[in-house]
């Protein structure tokens, strides 16, 4: 029998009500980020692949680890509406259940990418998964900004709320799905909730780099957050996804990244392993601080 979710999860914005934020957070996380390109219209395969990782994964000791955005159907977009369809399953389907199963035996969270939802009314979603290291789905996340270029609006269903979790040695912990991220309110409300970890799924292409490189470490310096971006990597026909996997400190300094992509080149899995200290997001001297404390809302209003 599916678990029931057993952590607090908010999508409403309102605070938690710790006294002390980031108080038992832990000090040495070890993040894994999974970079690889999924192949379209290959689900048995690319979850293959995925179970793999989380096995490699957990023999180097990871505690927390992403997989990228809709890597069950690969991310080609000339053929993304039939690959979605193809590996779409109810959240509660064959896949989750492995996933949980996988994630248990690792002992381990597993924000695991993203995925083609079949909702319960028929239509199509974007959607990440978080489990705990007990197999529970804990969080689950419907990307909400769909991507026009690729034509993501005509595949999918897009969600209606940003979403946070919460726990204990992770802090409030935020997801977004790739083009969510790129949108300056997403990171600023998540940072409003408490959320000083942001976990990114993401199938970002090559020529979105500039975006990639100057846009997030500028959200995580001004918010005060920890970003672990988990991207495809490698070239379909019509495309290629960046790759450039990583992890952004609160500082706005990259303090891992994977390989970037070549277009017309095939690059293998990787796994970028990488231990990082929560607590330093939660220092009160930062620009975030600064901003978080001195805004005033009323300001910012639409006219």
């Amino acid at each position: 029998e599916w678990s029931r979710p057993t952590l607090e999860t908010r999508d409403d914005g309102k605070p938690f009500g710790h006294a002390k934020p980031g108080a038992d957070v832990k000090r040495d996380l070890q993040i894994g980020i999974a970079q690889w390109l999924a192949t379209p219209g290959g689900p048995k395969r690319n979850l293959q692949v995925a179970l793999d990782i989380i096995d490699l994964a957990a023999a180097r000791g990871v505690e927390l680890l992403v997989l990228p955005e809709l890597w069950p159907c690969g991310y080609d977009p000339a053929t993304l509406a039939d690959d979605a369809r193809q590996a779409a399953e109810p959240r509660d389907g064959p896949r989750s259940r492995r996933l949980a199963a996988a994630t248990l035996g690792a002992d381990m969270w597993l924000v695991a990418g993203s995925v083609p939802e079949l909702g319960d009314d028929g239509a199509l979603y974007n959607t990440a998964l978080v489990f705990n290291p007990h197999g529970e789905l804990v969080a689950c996340h419907r990307k909400a900004h769909l991507y026009p270029p690729t034509g993501e609006p005509s595949i999918f269903r897009p969600g209606d709320s940003l979403t946070t979790f919460e726990d204990p040695t992770l802090g409030v912990v935020g997801i977004v799905i790739c083009f969510d991220g790129d949108f300056p309110e997403v990171a600023r409300t998540l940072g409003l909730r408490g959320a000083r970890l942001v976990v990114a799924p993401s199938a970002y292409e090559v020529e979105g780099a500039t975006t990639w490189d100057v846009l997030y470490p500028a959200l995580a310096l001004a918010n005060s957050q920890w970003w672990v971006q988990s991207n495809q990597c490698g070239a379909h026909a019509t495309t290629t996804l960046l790759g450039a996997s990583r992890i952004v400190a609160p500082t706005g300094t990259i303090v891992a990244e994977a390989t970037r992509a070549v277009p017309g080149c095939m690059h293998p899995p990787e796994l970028l392993v990488q231990r990082i200290d929560l607590q330093l997001a939660y220092q009160r001297d930062g620009i975030g601080t600064l901003l978080e404390e001195g805004r005033r809302p009323l300001l910012y209003r639409d006219e």
